[in-house]
């Protein structure tokens, strides 16, 4: 069975956006390529503080992270040749609407006093990029296991050329974005 927000994409958004924007062929709309989820581990930290990122990066996204090691040593950071330092995941196809749609629906609106998360983290190629301060927003991580609050980045990859077209496709698959902050100008 497809997820829910895939059989939204090509039922309603996709169509949709080919009309507002005038695009003259299906494969121009753009479309959510890819979802990275990376939690980066302090090397100073014992070596459970791995583990449980791990732990908690299966059960957010359901799949097992490809822990990622250090390339070269630097002493000042305490940090050795293959040390440990983080863990990934992509989601590709039904596992990453899947991802997308927990995140738009259950995950965001458990952070406190939420108003949106911030427009301006577009890299000037369509891809955003999001930062949680805690991975207890989503609901599979049990807080009670929980030892130490983990951030987590997830950047979300789209074929769109601009960051209007991605902001546009991201928008109509439920992203919270907050409202732009007013310009000096528009106040006066």
């Amino acid at each position: 069975m497809k997820a829910r927000l895939y059989t939204k994409y090509n039922n309603e958004i996709r169509p949709a956006m080919m009309k507002d924007r005038g695009y003259s062929n299906v494969h121009q709309v753009p479309k959510l390529e890819k979802v990275v989820l990376n939690m980066g581990v302090s090397a100073s930290l014992e070596k459970s503080a791995m583990d449980e990122a791990v732990r908690d990066l299966t059960l957010i996204s359901g799949r097992k992270p490809v822990v990622t090691k250090s390339r070269m040593a630097i002493a000042n950071f305490k940090l050795r040749q293959g040390q440990a330092v983080g863990c990934f995941v992509t989601l590709r196809r039904e596992a990453m609407y899947e991802f997308v749609d927990r995140l738009t629906s259950t995950a965001l609106p458990c952070v406190r006093d939420f108003r949106g998360i911030s427009p301006r983290s577009f890299d000037g190629r369509g891809n955003y990029s999001l930062g949680v301060s805690d991975q207890t927003i989503f609901p599979e991580v049990e807080i009670e296991k929980v030892k130490r609050q983990q951030g987590l980045d997830i950047t979300f990859v789209t074929s769109a050329t601009s960051d209007d077209e991605a902001r546009d496709l991201l928008t109509r698959l439920g992203m919270p974005f907050s409202a732009p902050p007013a310009t000096a100008a528009a106040a006066h």
